[in-house]
């Protein structure tokens, strides 16, 4: 490899990255640290392997999460075409078969002839910036200790922690059928059963439920109302102790939820999501938890349905890393540190961009951007009024204060020039301006050479 890219972490941000750099021309050495170095919540070698949840959230056209997910189809993204072909039903959101999706895009990376993958840890930038024409951090939120110290050295040591949870997954045979029902929030019909299983509680049930809950004994014994912990991964355990009936109002809602047994709207209910394409075993939707894992067994078997519930995988609290995006990145994702031996760019939570999706988005974000450096040309601005422009915005801005990681959603986008009153309608108007805008990048990303064609390969220059 005389000249190459760098990209340092093989998970949804660097695979994406690595595959749209190599798509257009640009050798890619591609630095994964497992299985040499394993971390405390992957179970395989596997690249691009989701740790938390297999769900990547709405496709509703007029959500947040749907526009970036149009974002992605539009712009090529390998690895959302990935998920697609992996899906596994879950109503109207993207769920994936977490096997598979890593499977395929494994073996994609590993079958890309401009791709080398070496399996070592990093944990000298200087080293890895030696030679390169460009370096990509996209190490997550679990870079390792020895690479984030040596990453300090070259941003002041301006790191923020907070903690991340995972929920459990249990067997779908060990579970009691006839106390759940199958059925989505407004969507079931008779002779369409939803995509979600219900457990459904009592008003005693639940109170009993919430009271083990809040007793539990946990794994990381200390106060979890600091910033350290990510808002939107709260455990369980942890909202319930705001509050008895916190998680009816959250979790366990039953709204738009109809019991067959009884034919009325249940006190509370837990979602489960199917993990795999067969429906072999389920996530506890919502359920993320810092129980030890005795206790998940002894509480979690207290939900109707799930009193013999075999677990494939307990919920597990693990930290995660991001650095001050706004005082330390500009749009193109790009380092603003001092001078560098080679440009050195952010992908995926290590940014601070939370979320499945908008780490691919962000590899797919930096792969532009690296290539627009390396062909001497300027990268088109990523408007404010997509998805991901919006969640770009926020992220890069000096002007963001307290910064914490976000998922894309419309409180960080531009206001419509018109005030809209009715919700939908308002979310549907958001949804047709980032079209729009949208299809004006698009355009600009043709003219500068920097789009793929279908058959892999850059556009020439208008």
């Amino acid at each position: 490899m005389s000249s190459f890219v760098t990209i340092i972490g093989a998970g949804l941000a660097g695979s994406e990255a690595a595959l749209q750099l190599a798509d257009r021309g640009i050798a890619v050495r591609l630095v994964e640290m497992r299985p040499v170095r394993p971390t405390p919540v992957h179970k395989t070698d596997g690249l691009a392997e989701l740790v938390c949840s297999n769900s990547l959230k709405s496709t509703k056209p007029d959500s947040a999460a749907g526009m970036l997910k149009h974002e992605l189809e539009a712009l090529g993204s390998r690895l959302y075409a990935a998920a697609v072909r992996c899906a596994v039903p879950a109503g109207g959101a993207l769920a994936v078969d977490r096997v598979a999706f890593s499977d395929e895009v494994t073996r994609a990376v590993e079958g890309h002839p401009l791709i080398t993958l070496e399996r070592r840890e990093a944990v000298s930038l200087a080293v890895e910036m030696r030679d390169a024409q460009a370096v990509v951090l996209a190490t997550g939120p679990l870079t390792s200790d020895a690479l984030a110290s040596d990453l300090s050295r070259f941003v002041g040591g301006d790191y923020l922690a907070f903690y991340d949870a995972a929920a459990p997954i249990v067997m779908a045979d060990s579970l009691d059928m006839t106390k759940l029902f199958r059925q989505s929030r407004y969507e079931d019909s008779q002779d369409q059963p939803g995509d979600y299983l219900n457990a459904p509680f009592t008003r005693e049930e639940y109170d009993s439920f919430i009271d083990e809950l809040v007793g539990a004994e946990r794994v990381i014994m200390r106060d979890f109302e600091t910033k350290e912990l990510f808002q939107a991964c709260q455990p369980i355990e942890e909202i319930a102790r705001k509050g008895h009936d916190a998680p009816r109002f959250g979790t366990l809602k039953p709204v738009g939820l109809t019991d067959p047994r009884t034919g009325r709207r249940p006190w509370a209910a837990l979602q489960l999501r199917a993990e795999d394409a067969e429906g072999q075993s389920y996530n506890l939707v919502g359920f993320q938890t810092n129980l030890t894992f005795p206790e998940q067994r002894r509480v979690f078997r207290m939900i109707p349905g799930l009193e013999e519930a075999e677990f494939a995988r307990y919920g597990v609290m693990h930290r995660n890393t991001f650095i001050d995006a706004p005082r330390l990145l500009d749009a193109s994702l790009q380092l603003k540190a001092g001078s560098l031996p080679a440009p050195v760019y952010v992908a995926g939570q290590l940014a601070g961009t939370e979320g499945y999706c908008e780490a691919i988005r962000s590899g797919l974000h930096v792969a532009v951007s690296v290539a627009a450096k390396l062909q001497g040309v300027e990268a088109p601005l990523l408007p404010r009024e997509t998805a991901f422009g919006a969640l770009l915005a926020y992220a890069t801005s000096p002007a963001t204060v307290g910064y914490q990681p976000s998922h894309v959603n419309f409180g960080i986008m531009a206001p419509l020039e018109q005030k809209v009153r009715n919700k939908r309608d308002r979310y549907a108007a958001y949804a047709r301006r980032g079209a729009a805008a949208l299809e004006s990048y698009l355009s600009a990303l043709a003219r500068a050479g920097l789009a793929l064609e279908d058959g892999g390969k850059p556009h020439d220059h208008a």
